[in-house]
């Protein structure tokens, strides 16, 4: 068995929310990737009680702390796709994640909801940085 837990550290991406019924953006802690690297955002859903919302997922970088000059990553610096990381009124209780493997060092994503007006979504995500410069991560 190999040592993953003295080898990630885990950051407080999106604190548990319960969606309103509008279309309002859920939008994640920025990320330091410095030190790491490896940098992944994984996605909790729970159950959704919308039946046609869709969610879309956006990952921005920059090098600025506040993400004053974020941009759209680049897909060839993405680990998998944005689109199989977004999700619908269908994916109750699931997870999703999305890679980064980019020269910035600063990420955030956003969540966009479209078409959520008359339920609620559960929603919380958490930042996953591996491949650490200096183990064991504390």
């Amino acid at each position: 068995m190999r040592d993953l837990h003295n080898n990630i550290a885990v950051r407080r991406g999106l604190s548990p929310v319960a969606a309103g019924t509008d279309n309002t953006a859920y939008v994640s802690e920025i990320v330091d990737t410095q030190g790491f690297g490896s940098c992944e955002f994984i996605i909790l859903i729970g159950a959704n009680t919308d039946a046609d919302v869709t969610f879309s997922v956006l990952f921005e970088d920059g090098d600025a702390a506040n993400l004053s000059d974020h941009a759209a990553v680049a897909d060839e610096y993405l680990l998998g796709t944005e689109a199989a990381a977004s999700f619908d009124y269908s994916d109750d209780n699931e997870v999703r994640k999305i890679g980064y493997a980019g020269p910035k060092r600063y990420c955030r994503v956003t969540i966009t909801p479209a078409g959520n007006n008359s339920g609620n979504i559960f929603i919380a995500g958490a930042w996953v940085l591996g491949h650490p410069a200096t183990a064991p991560v504390a």
